[in-house]
């Protein structure tokens, strides 16, 4: 084996942060948009979503849950590296994650982002918060390096296929009658334009719609947060239940939000609350997917990117056409300048 496939120390994984009660709120979603062309009542109107939660996300929890998944997997798995976790945009920072960890001793570690698709927001930014984190800290900051994505990762796909039987199970329907929709968090045009984030998501969906034998699918977004006249990926997913709907009277819907790791607050209300009570307005029999969270093939899936990185598995698995992703992103992957409105004379 060579230098680099033993030196990694510890793992690390990387998420988005949420609050965790009233008075986070605002700090966290001042966090979230600082520096990002979204207009203030946007800011209000989510805030008053966590608040109708009790200003609590879910993510924290479920962060916590799938930190533990790992540790019991990686012990089974003889995998001898300390776990830590960092966020974006609340506690725990990465700032302090990184500082923990150089005074752990770690100095090259492994991470995991709770992500499965490339964008900027999705990657190239959670390395430039590292950067930023690893600058703060100083000398000494543990050098990271992210694991590949697994978008199209086999135990990923399983993990999503078994979800959607599942849910199909639920409305008492068959691969062949029901309707799917994929749904991924929306970003702007000018963000997917410079990566693989549509391509990947297409591909993925097709390879659970195929593996669960599902023919009326499609790829569908949620949660657009950017100002009207800016142009983000579409359709949203209520337009497109309301127009299908118009179209040929839907009647048995399951919705699968294939884009993100875990039921956050943006699944729960997005999906759950508006979605959910449009089609209950509309007659339609809708049940909704499960994210990865801690099942067993998502947490196998991570470990077997660790176990790729160490060198304990002589190949790269992957199904479909676009084959293993790359581990080291390229100087112009995921690159993205926001436009900005004009300023004012």
């Amino acid at each position: 084996m060579t230098d680099s496939e033993l030196s990694y120390d510890s793992f690390l994984l990387v998420s988005f942060g949420g609050p965790e009660g009233p008075d986070d709120v605002m700090p966290f979603l001042e966090n979230v948009l600082r520096g990002k062309n979204v207009p203030r009542e946007r800011m209000l109107e989510v805030a008053e979503h966590y608040q109708q939660f009790g200003g609590v996300s879910p993510i924290n929890q479920q962060n916590r849950e799938l930190l533990e998944a790992l540790r019991l997997d990686f012990q089974a798995n003889q995998i001898e590296l300390p776990i830590y976790w960092g966020n974006r945009n609340w506690h725990p920072l990465l700032t302090e994650t990184l500082q923990q960890m150089k005074a752990d001793g770690c100095r090259r570690s492994l991470a995991f982002f709770t992500s499965m698709f490339s964008c900027y927001s999705g990657c190239r930014q959670y390395r430039e918060n590292i950067a930023a984190a690893q600058e703060e800290v100083g000398s000494g900051a543990p050098v990271v390096e992210k694991l590949r994505m697994g978008f199209n990762h086999p135990d990923f796909i399983d993990t999503m296929s078994g979800h959607v039987r599942s849910a199909i199970d639920q409305l008492d329907a068959s691969a062949e009658t029901v309707t799917v929709l994929f749904t991924a968090h929306s970003i702007p045009m000018s963000m997917a334009d410079h990566c693989d984030y549509v391509k990947q998501l297409r591909e993925a969906s097709r390879l659970v719609a195929d593996s669960v034998g599902v023919s009326n699918w499609d790829l569908v977004y949620q949660s657009r947060s950017g100002p009207p006249q800016q142009p983000w990926l579409e359709p949203d997913v209520c337009d497109t239940i309301a127009a299908m709907d118009d179209a040929n009277k839907l009647q048995q819907l399951v919705i699968v939000p294939i884009g993100f790791v875990s039921d956050h607050m943006e699944v729960i209300y997005d999906l759950d609350d508006e979605a959910a009570k449009l089609c209950r307005e509309r007659g339609i029999a809708m049940s909704r997917a499960a994210t990865p969270g801690t099942n067993a093939s998502f947490v196998a899936m991570i470990r077997k990117l660790v176990q790729e990185r160490l060198g304990q598995r002589s190949t790269k698995d992957f199904v479909g056409d676009l084959g293993p992703w790359h581990d080291v992103c390229p100087a112009d992957c995921c690159q993205y300048t926001p436009r900005r409105p004009a300023a004012r004379p």
